[in-house]
């Protein structure tokens, strides 16, 4: 072929990419990992434990065919770039490409696509570089643990408690759900009261609220109390202090993933998984007309820095459009945690406006995109300012306060006001003359409220803030916990709002509690935290991954054997009717589809049934008995759906229908063929047509109807 060979991850972004390269380029798709560790071995692990954790890797099996056409064309190529994406991912990708393929892995081209521009692409591959070996160590690092955690820990619980897994960041989050449920469940509510007074000047009234009573922060904690200082305020109100002042309000920084998780979350109802599904197509490359280009820079990152060159860009097109005075000012300030590898998630090109592209995108892909380019350039832009008016206003020795504000300029909000809702609190043009007689004071009673559960949008932000994983995989955990069956994501049936909220099941409270009691000094935010810390160290090259296995491990393995030897075994719940086939009791497990019926003695007896294959009274029918037994027949779900049978199953095998075939409905006609009656019968389509009532000897089919049911 003697072209230059691409390997990129995704097939869709592999189409863009070739466009740009031209025709001396093949570009190609690995469609993500090609390895993954083996589940032979020791435990399953695929890790030695004993030879300082030397990994087994083995090609996925729905990828073989992917290698297979990978190698071929690696033989034919001049030069191979690996160009899977830029994280430890795509890293550890590179390398098992490098692996499989037989490519020398010090001098085998590396290259990285921040974004997927035509500009970006072509300046990557001038300047390739080769393989991060200290960002794969981290990567395999990272899988390692999670194998071994996962593996371990999941085992136990199946074990004995019959939870279906428990893994490294998925069950501190669990943790994090429970707590704040435990919160939930402790907090006593405490009555208090408030005290407003409406004031008023000419047409316009206000409200001003109880701040303090004879110069004290009131602690009114019962209607007496409230009554009192209500009696108090018959006097007049003279304001006794006012003030006016100009507040200015920030844009925020540019979105990470995890922010625009959150922020899809809250303004689009978008969830995790939902979102980053969305971004990477922006990412991968969106068809304009004939041109594909990616509108989005890389949707994996934890920087909220901007590249010089698109600030240039931004802040010019922010001038053309809205004038100087909307220009602002970098505020650039990266988390802690940031690992600063990529930009911010932002638009590739300034001019691909929301509006300019809205014809070639999806409902969803155009209201997230919308989303990132107003908060992009909201960033580049000038503050909002407020003026804010500030009033004190005393009466009899009790001080109300009041405040108002009116925006004066949008600034940032001329882009981003659809995403933040101004409201503008007016109040009346006040002086320090003014006197106010006849005021209506009244009190209110409220009750503390417990803490909110976590929305998903707050249980990002509390993963990232508390340094537990990487925004990359929250959508991830957040939906293993719901498939696992731990937690449950709905709106909360006390309150109004249809928010949905955590909620963590009982099994989720139960696996909780025994990690917390067996593993406390590793299934915890803070030991978790480090460990994501240490990643970041070994993929600087300033941590021996071996010899922090060796110190994970150590500490490990002995809480597993512990657990096996102390935690109590939990009870199967029976069922209450014996085994068909060895007559041992018949109790309820946890499986990998749900909850089901099986027998005590598995798995020397293999014995299994749906939880609903059995119904002993269903709706809507009587109960009935076995006509050759005279026992209680069962509702049971069949290969061709349900039926009844015998409860005396072995020793009674009858079954009957569970509805009464409709006996066929004779038409007065006589069969052409042979003489017999024609009726009207069903076919298994549920369509009516009319044959022969000598079926199946005559198959005879009235012509009208037979049209009719080869149609159907």
């Amino acid at each position: 072929m003697g072209k230059n060979l691409v390997i990129v991850e995704s097939p869709s972004k592999s189409k863009t990419i070739e466009k740009y390269l031209g025709k001396d380029f093949k570009v190609v798709s690995s469609k993500g990992h090609i390895c993954d560790l083996a589940t032979s071995g020791k435990e399953g692990l695929g890790i030695d434990v004993d030879h300082d954790f030397a990994p087994t890797y083995t090609i996925s099996k729905d990828k073989k065919d992917v290698v297979k056409e990978l190698k071929d064309l690696t033989k034919k190529s001049d030069s191979i770039y690996l160009a899977s994406d830029p994280d430890r991912e795509g890293e550890a990708i590179a390398w098992h490409l490098a692996r499989v393929l037989d490519l020398d892995i010090d001098t085998t081209n590396r290259i990285i696509f921040h974004e997927i521009t035509k500009p970006a692409v072509l300046e990557a591959i001038k300047e390739p570089t080769h393989i991060d070996m200290d960002l794969v160590h981290s990567q395999e690092t990272r899988r390692m643990l999670d194998r071994i955690i996962g593996f371990k820990l999941s085992k136990l619980l199946q074990n004995k408690i019959q939870s279906k897994s428990a893994g490294r960041v998925q069950s501190v989050a669990l943790h994090l759900i429970v707590l704040k449920e435990k919160e939930i469940q402790a907090f006593k509510s405490e009555e208090y009261w408030s005290i407003h007074a409406t004031l008023k000047k000419g047409r316009q009234s206000f409200e001003a609220l109880l701040n303090k009573v004879d110069g004290k922060k009131p602690k009114l904690k019962n209607e007496e109390q409230a009554q009192e200082i209500v009696e108090r305020c018959k006097a007049p109100f003279t304001i006794s202090s006012l003030t006016t002042r100009s507040r200015k309000k920030q844009a925020r920084l540019p979105f990470t993933t995890s922010t625009m998780q959150q922020e899809a979350s809250t303004k689009l109802g978008f969830g995790a998984r939902r979102t980053m599904s969305i971004a990477q197509k922006l990412y991968e490359g969106i068809d304009l007309g004939g041109q594909m280009e990616g509108l989005i820079t890389y949707m994996r990152s934890d920087s909220t820095r901007l590249s010089d060159l698109f600030v240039k860009d931004a802040m010019q097109q922010i001038e053309q459009e809205y004038g100087k005075d909307y220009v602002g000012k970098l505020h650039a300030k990266n988390s802690k945690n940031s690992q600063d590898a990529h930009e911010a998630i932002r638009p590739t090109n300034v001019l691909n406006t929301p509006q300019r592209v809205k014809p070639y995108l999806t409902s969803e892909q155009f209201r997230l995109y919308e989303m990132i380019y107003a908060r992009t350039m909201a960033y580049l832009m000038s503050d909002a300012v407020f003026s804010v008016t500030n009033v004190k206003l005393d009466c009899n020795g009790c001080e109300f306060a009041a405040s108002g504000s009116i925006l004066t300029f949008d600034g940032y909000l001329k882009v981003y006001d659809k995403y933040e809702k101004q409201k503008d609190d007016l109040l009346p043009a006040l002086t320090k003359e003014d006197v106010f007689e006849d005021v209506p004071v009244q009190s209110k009673q409220h009750f503390t409220e417990p803490p909110a559960r976590y929305t998903e949008a707050k249980l990002i932000k509390e993963l990232e803030e508390k340094s537990i994983g990487r925004p990359s995989t929250y959508a991830m955990i957040i939906d293993t916990l719901q498939k696992r069956g731990y937690a449950e994501l709905k709106a909360d049936p006390n309150k109004t709002t249809k928010t949905k909220v955590f909620f963590p099941s009982e099994q989720g409270m139960l696996t909780d509690e025994k990690l917390q009691e067996y593993f406390k000094s590793v299934i915890n935010v803070e030991y978790t935290a480090n460990m994501e810390n240490t990643l970041d160290e070994i993929a600087e090259g300033q941590i021996d991954p071996i010899a922090y296995m060796h110190t994970f491990y150590d500490e490990f393995a002995p809480l597993v054997q512990s657990a096996y030897d102390k935690m109590p075994k939990k009870e199967l719940e029976r069922v209450g009717r014996t085994c068909p086939e060895c007559g041992g009791e018949l109790v309820y497990r946890n499986g990998k589809y749900g909850k089901f019926i099986s027998c005590i003695n598995f798995p020397k007896c293999r014995y299994t049934e749906s939880e609903q294959d059995e119904q002993t009274t269903p709706e809507g029918q009587e109960e009935k008995f076995c006509p050759n037994c005279g026992a209680k027949m069962v509702i049971k779900k069949g290969r061709y759906g349900p039926f009844w049978a015998c409860s005396n199953y072995p020793e009674c095998k009858t079954i009957v229908p569970l509805k009464e075939k409709s006996k066929p409905e004779p038409t007065g006609e006589k069969c052409p063929e042979c003489g017999h009656d024609l009726v009207k019968r069903k076919s298994r389509f549920g369509t009516t047509f009319i044959g022969c009532s000598n079926y199946p000897k005559c198959r005879y089919i009235k012509k009208e109807t037979k049209k009719k049911e080869e149609k159907s």
